[in-house]
């Protein structure tokens, strides 16, 4: 399985913000230390928000945060989250995509499973299990 980069670096962030979970992060910084284009960074931060996963604030102090504890947040619900839309293969998108086998595949179902087995994996841990260590102060 392969996974976009969108999941990518929205795995990279929380890790980064499951390292120091009291501390708020800004977009700029976040940014800064993946190499990605805020404007990028600001569309995986409103999933994860939307998810539930982070809450952001704005202003002085502001910035985003982990909305509940990362030993709470599995895995497995991060990547559904973030690859929302992002079908393992064409059959699979929601208008059931263009096919000139469907009817006759033998293939779907292995790779539904295949899917959910991927998927149940990861739910056995959680962001705390593979938050990065905190950053030292220079």
């Amino acid at each position: 399985m392969r996974l976009t980069s969108f999941t990518d670096y929205g795995l990279r962030m929380l890790m980064r913000m499951a390292s120091e979970p009291e501390r708020a992060y800004s977009s700029a910084e976040l940014a800064d230390e993946f190499g990605l284009s805020r404007n990028h960074l600001a569309k995986i931060m409103q999933r994860l928000s939307r998810g539930g996963l982070i809450e952001t604030r704005r202003g002085g102090g502001g910035g985003a945060v982990l909305a509940k504890p990362a030993s709470e947040i599995r895995l497995g619900a991060i990547v559904r989250l973030l690859e929302e839309g992002q079908p393992l293969v064409e059959c699979f998108a929601a208008d059931g995509g263009d096919c000139s086998i469907d009817g006759q595949c033998r293939l779907k179902a292995r790779l539904r499973s295949a899917e959910a087995a991927f998927l149940a994996d990861l739910d056995r841990s959680t962001l705390a299990d593979i938050a990065l260590k905190p950053a030292r102060a220079a």
